[in-house]
């Protein structure tokens, strides 16, 4: 990935915390970092098994993680 996509992807996290963060009006957040993997990881998941056709062995390499591991997230999301 170049440097460009990468900063584009951090700057819409940033942006997303942000809003949240200034949302909660005075609440107290909890398990930000949680609940930022698995609004990230889903459709992160779901566009790489797009991308290779629905190939698991070719997406897994794609994200750099086992094709068990990716199996396991594929089943927690309940991705089709």
């Amino acid at each position: 990935m170049n440097a460009i996509n990468e900063n584009e992807i951090a700057s819409c996290v940033r942006k997303a915390l942000n809003n949240y963060l200034n949302d909660l009006e005075g609440e107290k957040p909890s398990s930000i970092h949680g609940m930022v993997i698995q609004s990230v990881e889903k459709p992160m998941i779901e566009v790489v098994m797009q991308h290779t056709c629905g190939n698991q062995t070719q997406a897994a390499e794609l994200l750099g993680i086992n094709r068990n591991t990716l199996r396991n997230k594929i089943k927690q999301y309940q991705i089709k």
